[in-house]
Order: C-alpha cells, then structure tokens, then sequence
C-alpha cells in the first residue's frame, strides 16, 4: 500500500478526494517508563507510520475504513456512541476528546492505513491518535498547540482504550524532527532536540513477535507502584511531586515502609533518569561507547528490577552481548515486542545471522528486523 493507493480507495469508497495526513511511530534510546513518573525520555520519529485520507462530511457522523483490518465502522460523536471495534475507539476518543474541550467539530469520511509494526513497540496506536487529532485540528481551523493535541492523544488512551500511558508517544509522534532525538523533562514538557546522526553505526529494532497477554494489567499495576513509592517519600520530602524528582537516598529512608516489590520499581525509575541525562552528555561528545553501556542498564533494570522484560527480549539482549553490540535493551512497555539495538557497521551482518538462527532454534519462529530513519512528525502530504 502507498499513498496513492490510499487516494484511490478512498475514492472507491466514498466518492470523492480528500486531504492526506501522516504521522509516525516512536522509537525511544533511553528512558523506557519515566514518562508517568515525571522524568525524561529520549524519543525520535521514526519514517513508518499511519497514514489518512480525510473529507469532512457535513453530518454528525464519521464514516471510517481501516484497511489493514478491512473493517468499516460509522459512530455518532456523543459519549454514548461509543463503537464496538477497538481500533474505532480510537478514533472516537479523539473526537471526545476535542469536543470535551470545547472545540466544535462535525463527521468526516476517512480511509487509513499503516506502515508501523502493531505490537511492536513503536507505537502505532500514538501514530494514529495523533494524525486524527493533527488533521482535526487543521480541518477544523482549531488552532490547539501540538502539546495539548498529544494530551488529547494521551486522554483517548486513558478514557476509551485503557491504558494509564505517559505522554511520551504522543509527544514524539508530533513533535518529531528528522535526524533529532527530543529529550522531553515529562513533569513540566520542556523539551530539547539532540541531533542523532551516528556514523558507523545502525539502530535496528529486533522484534520477538510476542505479546504476552498481561501486559496493559501490569502497566497499570507498575504504575500503581511507583506511585505509592512516591507517596511515601512526600510526606517526608513535601518538594517531590514524581518519582522522578526523588533520589536513591529519600527511597532508602521509606524502605521499611512500602512493599519490597514498590521499592525495585522505584529504583529503577530512579537509576533511568540519570542514564537518560547520561545519554545525552555522552552524545554531545560523539560517545557512542558510553550510549551503549546506558542502554545495557537499562534492559537490566526493566529485566531484574521492573520485571517487564521476557525470555525472549533477555535471549535477543544476550545474543547482543555475545555479538559485540554497542548498546541492547527491550524497549516499549515490555513482556513481548523488540529489543532495540545500536550496532556497529561491521558487527551488524554477523548479529543479524546470529540472532536470527539463535532465535529460531530456541522459540520456533525468526524475530522480525526493522532498520528505521529518524524523521518528522505528523504532517499534512
């Protein structure tokens, strides 16, 4: 599928052309569950994304084709016309949201499709909220900034679909600039472009092509942790609003007082935001080494102390170890999806081979290999 296949069966379906709007998925280097604790994270807009033809249709109706479902759906734009398909929901928490916020908006035809992973942790699901709220708000004539069209993304996620999730997603699937990393403080949304161009090396994501089923539950029950973590130490330190703003000191002093299992969640989050601002200092130098060993910390710390990772990204992490990868975590929410990996030029063909056939010979199944672009964010074609 491409775009002007897009056109066309937009026009088999509805009869008439519309406007085209693209926003990407999201990879992320370093920062992997700081968003909901207040802390940094380091994303970059990937070249794969969703991709929508949009007319308005003069009703109160939106009439909607998802290609790679092959699936038609039609909702009002009341709460009590919530549709049936989950990927609707989507698109209806997006309209909610809008209109929850005051904005007039009306029905509009529209056909979609993505050239993102689903389930592989790139997040597909932030690239479609943000090209419906992006090519809204243009249609529209809204005039919402970028940051409250990804709050409005973040608040389908909440309201229609269920996942407690940050704003990290949205935020880079908008925000997205190419060959940049943002480096986004979560707690008060300042954000700061990095330029990531590394030569002699190439970021390959490595995708299990599992999803282990507890995976919504248990991020809402991490979250819970971190949370409860954080409460504790308030009430001795009144300045600490996130987790992300305490430090290993202040979590030592509640020790005692919160479940041992609360306790390694929030050391992790801890540890992760200092790697991040690591991270960023170690590629102002061009020091891809240092990177590297941050991003071997942190797939330790989602693996032993989160517990998010799964045999099957601590197998891919390994392998990259053996292989002589620069820098190897899971990366996304966990329990299934990708590692992703910075790999030198001349370790990457011999990885690939290895990790493929090593794979295959224990899970039954190669992981499938995603070389991606950093690149822009959502955007009118």
């Amino acid at each position: 599928m491409n775009v002007t296949e897009l056109k066309n069966t937009f026009s088999e379906r509805f009869g008439k052309e519309g406007v085209v709007y693209a926003s990407p998925g999201r990879i992320n280097l370093i920062g992997e569950h700081t968003d909901y604790n207040g802390g940094f994270v380091f994303p970059g807009a990937i070249d794969k994304g969703i991709y929508a033809v949009i007319r308005l249709n003069g009703t109160d109706r939106v009439r909607t084709y998802s290609i790679d479902k092959e699936e038609y759906c039609e909702f009002g734009l009341k709460e009590e016309d919530l549709p049936e398909s989950h990927w609707a929901k989507y698109l209806f928490g997006v309209c909610r949201e809008i209109i929850k916020r005051g904005y007039a908006i009306g029905g509009f035809d529209t056909v979609f499709y993505g050239d993102v992973p689903i389930g592989a942790g790139v997040s597909s699901s932030a690239a479609l909220e943000s090209t419906f709220a992006y090519a809204l708000n243009d249609l529209f004539h809204l005039g919402i900034d970028k940051f409250e069209l990804a709050r409005i993304g973040q608040a389908t996620e909440h309201h229609y679909v269920g996942v407690n999730c940050g704003i990290m997603d949205q935020f880079a699937s908008l925000f997205g600039k190419e060959g940049h990393l943002i480096r986004l403080n979560c707690a008060t949304m300042e954000y700061e472009y990095f330029p990531f161009r590394p030569k002699g090396y190439r970021v390959v994501l490595l995708d299990t092509l599992v999803k282990h089923e507890l995976a919504s539950s248990a991020y809402n029950k991490r979250r819970a942790s971190c949370e409860n973590a954080c409460a504790h130490i308030a009430q001795r330190h009144p300045e600490v609003k996130y987790l992300s703003d305490a430090t290993m000191a202040m979590l030592d002093e509640v020790k005692a007082e919160i479940p041992a299992e609360d306790y390694m969640r929030a050391e992790y989050v801890i540890g992760e935001k200092q790697r991040v601002l690591d991270v960023c200092d170690a590629l102002q130098r061009n020091d891809y080494e240092t990177v590297g060993k941050c991003m071997y910390g942190t797939h330790y710390g989602m693996s032993k102390l989160y517990e998010v990772s799964c045999e099957e990204l601590d197998f891919l992490n390994d392998i990259a170890k053996q292989c002589g990868v620069t820098g190897s975590r899971v990366m996304g929410g966990g329990f299934g999806g990708c590692t992703i990996n910075l790999v030198k030029d001349e370790c990457y063909d011999a990885f690939i081979t290895t990790a493929v056939k090593e794979f295959n010979a224990k899970f039954g199944h190669e992981p499938k290999i995603y070389n991606f672009v950093i690149s822009d964010g959502a955007r009118k074609l």
